[in-house]
């Protein structure tokens, strides 16, 4: 949907807005510079313009501003106007946009100050001229009170009375018809320059002596005007009576109505009834409240008695509430028990014994009555019947149909309200009660009176010396009113004669009319409905033309639009007018232009050519003036891409497009719109130049967006709407229906789907015996329907409440329904998930699942609990149970036990139980496996086998056989291996398994048990078993370092995880260069070397690198890595330079000077005979030799793994024992090593060395600096 609009710059710019095609608002601005700006817009409506119209009923417009120059910032608010909504949109007829471009035009609801700025200037085309007030002229009203003035008490009292005329009027009163004498009375002033009166009860007094009917009368030496004749009168708020209301009793479907009867107050209050704890009164079609304050009850229920009732009157001026002593209702009735179940039974009367009978009218009484109304009034007809069941009440119109645009019905259809009532509404009306039983009507004659309105009312008159002219008063009414013309204040038959002067009727005629003609005429019509007073007076003058408005006017107005050129002029005789355009001699008018009899040019539609200067000529008898416009003519702005309508999921983005083209020599300004409200852009937002875009869109962001791209002369509009699609709203008005013992029909009105249909609805369930509060489903509908039978249980309390569910979610549940209770009787089924089981050797608990609130099905469920030993005939024992389990003691290891669980209520037992076969409780194993095999299948895994044990020893139901193992000790000596207990399980009665996931090359001891439902039975003989050798883990930290370009070198450490004994070491590398490989070269290195160099045969290829560790079993996993890339020669020649520099040669001198102090240090602490601090604490030394390092042996040290606790690193790197004796074993050819419970290798392996070497300096490898030290010294 798109639209355009123009709009007026009201600010400081003071700039004019040119109309545009669906609007136009003018507001005339004034400034001092050569060429002046002002605000020019015309509002536009089908067939009128504004403020002056042409004869020929075309449509113009005008200037707002002339003698209002405020109402400039009113109607530069115009613009605010185009967001409201548009109900259509049309064309203007300006031709194709290649001929003129066709605008569109939104229509729209003008708010209230445009409908008076067009009457102000509808009444100005009428001949009531505005004289300047620079020039003498007679006193007008400008301001006054309305007729009928009611005042607060509490506040001082204020008459309006405001006029101007030259010179300024002054002001007296009348009071009741006399003069009323303001200075003698002290509490009584008038404002300075107003006639307005201030009555001040500061100091006391009472307002009501100053009550009547008041007029103002405004006077300077050319005439006198009259105010209307106020009616002074003083709010009233008068107390109720107090008296006792003794109880109404009332028969159970009887009519009933509890009168009201307010105080009078001044204006009358408004009534409403609440029960004495200020709870409204629950009001439909059988209890309603009548337009005169009663209360009508078509028919009373005994659930009336629940509340009282009271009578309320607030006041408007004191803004009090006035309650009126309650009624209390007793109502007789047949049945006394008010059962809530009977409230939605579909006939109620007949299930609680009211009589039906046929409809009768409370108000009004009889068969017809009449009523008259005032043309402009709204037309309030009533009808309250009483009947069994409530009758509905119909209206209709004799000989026609009602006026569909004015009636409208109110108070659940016994009123027909019909607004601004005219002659047309006459006739007769009648109302139709009607029930199953009957029907009734009443006819209503109604008459339609009138008090007086005009038809001419008399405008002021401007004449010159000799000139004719009249004064015409005409009204209508019903009864026809009489016309009174009075001359300054006084009846005409009393002034002086006037021989220029002729009255005919509602006519006064001037012929040849002299200065002394100026006087105010007054024309008073009135009925005995009301009167209407109007004030106009005849001035006589001889004034030259003058111009108005400012000089030089700059006005801009957007291409191809409806313009308006204002020129207000003034002049006795009036002046005729003429327009030029650049200074061209020939007068414009006709073709694209059109002069109005106010002087106004209109440019039907503007092109490029109109742009210049146009010069407007007022010429009387007296001479002539002369003013200028300047009209420039702008590019209009345009929305070329327009947002489009989207439909998204919550959560998503939305992008919303606004590409705009406009004139640049104009401001362009882009916002949004929300629902034709500015649009907050929040953090979830981002407004660009052409587009807005929505983050994670929610539902609250539905709605259409209106993209604004506005200058200081037009706008454009855009709008898209934007669907989310949301969960559904909650269903609601949940009723009851069709009740019945083991049914209900539920019906609900379905919520708002936001978007996406309903597909489900879930009806819920809650009762208030076994789990109130819990809510539980109960069945499932299509999202078609909004009506469900639901089957119910016996002896339930329901209450049922509805979600809806669509493809984006479930709404909230509704509200929840009135409670229905089904009645009992005996249960259907019995508990399920009936189990017997031993808790203990001599005992079996019987255990169910209780029955719920929709299985009971009566009051105190309980349970008939039987059980017997199986397959023995003996008799049933049996017990009744309320609670879900039940302990049979002093019964025979695990015997089986015939079983029924049978449920119970005080209606009656269930169906006889299924019979469940139980166990009394289990004892431990009495035998163990025997014959325990071992077969090793692999160095982690071994195969067990054994003799199944006899039934009659397990004791219980044979859950297992269990496999208890532990590493007893690893093959690798001086390693410590975790003994913990590790358990294997193989269900079932079997003779076999499989046992995995062990240690490679290690001792392990075995025992085996049986497992029932108790525990574990003996222990089998142990077994013992020893895995063979696996392969190692990768070497761990394979690094590759290159110091050169002809070196690489390669250093590793042992394998985590030797799983055997190490026999060496396999090294694979092959040069590649890219996609291009080389030749791969195979190394094998000893089990002790740890470190190699590889030279370089080219300075660009670089080397992958393959290394695994050997055991006798084969080769383990592999590490590989790949040489870094060959370094640039600038990156070479810098390591050369740093060398050679000075900071790094003082560097190396510090450290050599630092170890070389240190190492001093140590020697002269050993000399001394000390003790290095880490050896302190070692509990158990190492023996006094150790054995000697075959052939073969290694070294292999492990810097990152600890050893563990009770072990200490002594400075030459071996461990020390401190209070375990498996924390180093000895291993093959003297290594030494650690295994963590899994198996993992977390020690050290290092050469063994006697005591000799050890404390000697015949270290062949220092594995660390403090090594190095204990060696040299």
């Amino acid at each position: 949907m798109r639209w355009l609009a123009a709009r007026g710059a009201a600010g400081d710019a003071r700039e004019v807005a040119a109309p545009g095609a669906d609007i136009w608002d003018c507001a005339q601005g004034w400034s001092r510079s050569s060429w002046r700006l002002i605000d020019l817009c015309a509002i536009w409506e089908p067939g009128v313009f504004l403020p002056s119209a042409a004869a020929d009923g075309s449509r113009a417009s005008t200037g707002v501003g002339k003698s209002r120059p405020n109402e400039a910032e009113k109607l530069s608010t115009v613009r605010k106007a185009h967001i409201e909504r548009h109900k259509a949109s049309r064309a203007c007829g300006l031709g194709s946009r290649e001929q003129g471009l066709v605008l569109r035009m939104a229509r729209q609801q003008a708010p209230p100050w445009v409908h008076v700025a067009l009457i102000f200037f509808l009444l100005s085309l009428g001949g009531a001229i505005e004289i300047p007030m620079d020039l003498t002229q007679p006193p007008t009203i400008t301001k006054q009170s309305v007729k009928d003035h009611i005042v607060d008490p509490r506040d001082n009292i204020l008459i309006e009375c405001e006029a101007k005329g030259n010179p300024a009027p002054s002001f007296h009163w009348t009071r009741n018809s006399r003069f009323f004498n303001i200075a003698k009375d002290p509490r009584v002033s008038m404002r300075r320059r107003s006639g307005t009166l201030v009555i001040d009860f500061r100091s006391g007094g009472r307002p009501e002596e100053y009550e009547g009917e008041y007029q103002c009368f405004a006077r300077n030496k050319f005439g006198t005007a009259l105010s209307n004749r106020i009616r002074l009168q003083v709010s009233k708020s008068p107390l109720w009576p107090k008296e006792n209301l003794d109880p109404v009793v009332v028969q159970e479907g009887a009519p009933l109505t509890l009168q009201c009867n307010p105080p009078p107050g001044l204006p009358s209050p408004v009534i409403f009834w609440m029960s004495s704890s200020m709870e409204p009164i629950t009001q439909d079609k059988r209890v309603s409240q009548g337009h005169n304050g009663d209360l009508y009850f078509s028919n009373v229920m005994l659930q009336d008695m629940q509340t009282d009732y009271s009578c309320n009157a607030r006041f408007h001026f004191t803004h009090t509430i006035q309650q009126k002593n309650p009624f209390t209702l007793k109502v007789l009735t047949n049945n006394p028990y008010n059962d809530s179940s009977l409230r939605n039974h579909p006939d109620i009367y007949s299930a609680r014994g009211v009589a039906e009978r046929t409809p009768s009218f409370m108000y009004p009484q009889g068969t017809s009555s009449s009523q008259m109304v005032l043309r402009g009034m709204d037309l309030l007809l009533e009808c309250i019947a009483s009947g069994v069941p409530t009758p509905d009440i119909a209206w209709y119109k004799k000989g026609g149909d009602l006026p569909s645009n004015k009636a409208k019905f109110e108070n659940f259809n016994k009123a027909l309200r019909i607004t601004n009532v005219s002659e047309e509404d006459s006739g007769e009306y009648f109302c139709l009660a009607s029930n199953k039983m009957g029907s009734i009507r009443h006819t209503i004659s109604v008459r339609v009176k009138a008090a007086p309105y005009w038809l001419d009312e008399p405008k002021n008159l401007i004449l010159a010396p000799g000139e004719d002219g009249r004064l015409v008063c005409r009204a209508n009414g019903n009864p026809k009113p009489t016309v009174q013309w009075m001359v300054n204040g006084e009846p005409l038959q009393s002034a002086p004669p006037n021989p220029n002067r002729e009255v005919a009727g509602d006519t006064i005629i001037f012929r040849d009319t002299q200065i002394s003609s100026r006087a105010v005429y007054q024309c008073n019509t009135s009925n005995e409905h009301g009167y209407l007073l109007a004030n106009a007076f005849v001035s006589v003058l001889d004034v030259p033309p003058r111009m108005l408005s400012p000089r030089n006017q700059l006005i801009r107005v957007i291409l191809y639009n409806r313009t308006r050129l204002d020129c207000p002029f003034f002049g006795s005789p009036i002046p005729t007018l003429r327009w030029f355009k650049n200074g061209q001699g020939s007068n414009l008018d006709g073709g694209n232009y059109h002069v109005y009899e106010n002087g106004s040019l209109e440019i039907k539609m503007i092109r490029k050519e109109d742009q210049g200067i146009y010069t407007c000529v007022a010429t009387n008898i007296l001479g002539k003036a002369e003013n200028q416009v300047r009209l420039e003519v702008k590019d209009p702005t345009r929305i070329y891409r327009m947002p489009e309508d989207q439909v998204a999921k919550r959560g998503t983005t939305v992008q919303l497009e606004c590409r705009v083209k406009h004139d640049p020599s104009l401001k362009l300004t882009v916002s949004w719109l929300k629902d034709d409200e500015p649009l907050y852009i929040g953090n979830r937002m981002k407004k660009e130049d052409d587009s807005l875009t929505i983050f994670g869109v929610a539902e609250r962001d539905q709605g259409s967006y209106t993209c604004m791209a506005s200058t200081e002369l037009d706008q454009d509009l855009a709008k898209a709407y934007l669907t989310v699609l949301g969960r559904p709203d909650r269903p609601r008005d949940l009723e009851l229906t069709d009740l019945a013992e083991r049914s209900v029909r539920l019906t609900w009105i379905p919520g708002d789907d936001n978007n996406s249909p309903i597909t489900d609805y879930v009806v819920q369930f809650e009762e208030d015996q076994f789990q109130p509060g819990v809510w539980h489903d109960h069945s499932k509908f299509p999202g078609s329907v909004n009506s469900a039978v639901l089957h119910l249980s016996p002896y339930v309390n329901y209450q049922f409440r509805v979600i809806a569910v669509n493809e984006v979610g479930s709404s909230h549940p509704s509200l929840p329904s009135e409670r229905y209770r089904t009645s009992g009787a005996p249960p259907e089924s019995n508990p399920s998930d009936v189990k017997g089981e031993g808790t203990r050797k001599n005992n079996m608990e019987i255990t169910w699942t209780p029955m719920n609130a929709t299985s009971a099905f009566g009051p105190n469920l309980r349970y008939i609990v039987k059980w017997r030993r199986r397959e023995t005939r003996e008799t049933w024992n049996n017990v009744t149970v309320w609670g879900s389990r039940y302990v049979v003691g002093q019964t025979p290891v695990y015997v089986p036990y015939e079983i029924r669980v049978q449920a119970e209520n005080d209606f009656g037992k269930g169906p006889e139980p299924d019979t469940v076969i139980g166990y009394s409780g289990e004892d431990y194993p009495r035998a163990a496996p025997t014959e325990v095999k071992i077969r090793v299948l692999n160095s982690t895994a071994i195969s067990l086998q054994w003799n199944r044990v006899y039934s009659d020893t397990v004791q219980g139901q044979l859950r297992e056989y269990r496999a208890y193992y532990w590493r007893e000790s690893s093959l690798l000596k001086n390693l410590w291996v975790s003994q913990k207990r590790q358990q294997a399980s193989f269900p079932g009665d079997r003779p076999r398994g499989v046992v995995a996931r062990l240690f490679p090359y290690s001792n392990y001891k075995l025992e085996m048990v049986v497992v029932n439902g108790r525990g574990d039975g003996p222990r089998s003989e142990t077994k013992e078993f020893t895995t063979p050798e696996g392969v190692p883990s990768a070497p761990r930290r394979f690094r590759v370092r290159q110091p050169n370009l002809e070196t690489i070198n390669l250093e590793w450490d042992h394998p985590e995880h030797p799983n055997g004994i190490l026999i060496g070491y396999t090294l694979r590398y092959v040069p590649f260069n890219g996609t291009k490989l080389g030749k791969q070269m195979v190394e094998n290195f000893s089990p002790n070397q740890t470190k190699f160099s590889v030279q370089r045969a080219d300075p660009v290829s670089r080397y992958r690198f393959s290394l695994s560790a050997r055991t006798q079993v084969g080769s383990g996993e592999a590490a590989t890595e790949e040489s870094p890339a060959p370094p640039n020669e600038a990156y070479t020649n810098n390591q050369a330079d740093i060398a050679t520099q000075g900071w790094f040669i003082g560097l190396m001198c510090a450290i050599a000077l630092l170890v070389l102090i240190l190492l001093i240090v140590c020697f002269i602490k050993r000399s001394r005979g000390g003790k290095y601090p880490v050896r302190e604490k070692k509990d158990v030394p190492l023996g006094p030799e150790d054995p000697k390092e075959e052939d073969g042996s290694f070294d292999y040290s492990d810097e990152d793994n600890k050893p563990l606790q009770g072990s200490q690193t002594s400075l030459d790197g071996t461990i020390k024992q401190q209070e375990s004796d498996d924390s180093l074993v000895d291993y093959g050819e003297g290594g030494e090593g650690q295994f963590n419970e899994d198996g993992s290798f977390i020690g050290q392996y290092t050469v063994k060395k006697d005591k000799e070497e050890t404390e000697g300096n015949e270290s062949s490898e220092a594995t660390s600096p403090v090594n190095a030290i204990y060696s040299l010294a």
